[in-house]
């Protein structure tokens, strides 16, 4: 787990490890190996033995680090590989409640008039929350000015507080604080409204064409893991998340149930390289700021 305990990542291995351990008749240790925007644990994983024993979940920043970080510790294609993709999480946006905009394209109109007037949180350069802004920005032509914070939890407090007026997160950590009315929530990021906010329209219904963005969670196994071991993980994984129990969890999260082979994890994978490269290159982002 390249991640803190507690975040969506630790969120996500947690709650198929009581079902898997059940399934493999194996005791399954979760240990949290945070760094360097996820890169000290997933090189940790990369040079571990390919035995069947070990392996990881990584979620958006795997694929963005590919880009933000030409000289990795590890080849994503060549050191590691796909078990099974658990669940996408459409992002979410929400400003401040004493933000003078109450909708996106109001936000997007205050842009216009005020270039660089805006500032948006999020929980750490690369992430999916800063990408993701910066997509609407590319897409929008509006200038904003990035805060990075060191986690979301953080980033949270200060929109709650009204130190910051837009933030980007994933469903999980937005629907409580939307619904007690600490911030408002402006639009989904995904094709299609969320289970858990019915009320939050998505960017695309607002008239904002093509715009998603998402966090998501997978498992990852070192290559050269016997392919065996990598398909039954993944038939495992795929019946936990098709599950009445887990679906529900997950629409209680804000996210969407995963599932496929390891080679459709794989092209998952390949294709979000792909978009956040495009955005990183034209937005100038770098792993710095």
């Amino acid at each position: 787990m390249p991640y803190t305990p507690g975040g969506f990542t630790d969120q996500m291995a947690r709650l198929v490890q009581p079902g898997l351990q059940k399934a493999l008749g194996q005791t399954i240790v979760i240990e949290n190996k945070p760094g360097a925007n996820s890169i000290m644990g997933v090189d940790q994983l990369a040079k571990s033995a390919p035995d069947g024993y070990t392996f990881g979940v990584v979620i958006a920043a795997y694929a963005a680090n590919t880009t933000l970080y030409p000289k990795l510790p590890y080849h994503p294609a060549k050191d590691l590989t796909g078990v099974a993709l658990l669940g996408v999480s459409p992002l979410v946006a929400a400003v401040a409640n004493n933000a003078p905009y109450k909708t996106a394209k109001e936000v997007i109109e205050y842009a216009r008039a005020n270039p660089g007037k805006i500032s948006f949180g999020s929980s750490g350069n690369g992430s999916s929350a800063h990408l993701t802004t910066e997509l609407w920005k590319l897409q929008t032509k509006t200038h904003m000015v990035h805060i990075p914070y060191r986690g979301a939890a953080p980033a949270l407090n200060d929109l709650m507080g009204g130190q910051i007026p837009l933030f980007f997160d994933a469903a999980t950590g937005l629907i409580q604080p939307g619904k007690a009315g600490r911030v408002r929530l402006i639009g989904v990021a995904g094709d299609k409204r969320l289970a858990a906010l019915p009320d939050t329209p998505t960017f695309i219904e607002q008239g904002f064409k093509d715009f998603t963005g998402s966090t998501w969670a997978g498992v990852l196994a070192p290559a050269g893991t016997p392919r065996e071991i990598v398909q039954r993980l993944n038939a495992e994984l795929n019946k936990l998340v098709a599950s009445d129990e887990i679906k529900a969890r997950l629409d209680a999260m804000g996210t969407v149930p995963g599932g496929g082979t390891p080679e459709d994890f794989n092209r998952f994978i390949d294709a979000e390289t792909a978009k956040w490269a495009k955005v990183i290159k034209a937005a100038g982002v770098t792993a710095d700021g």
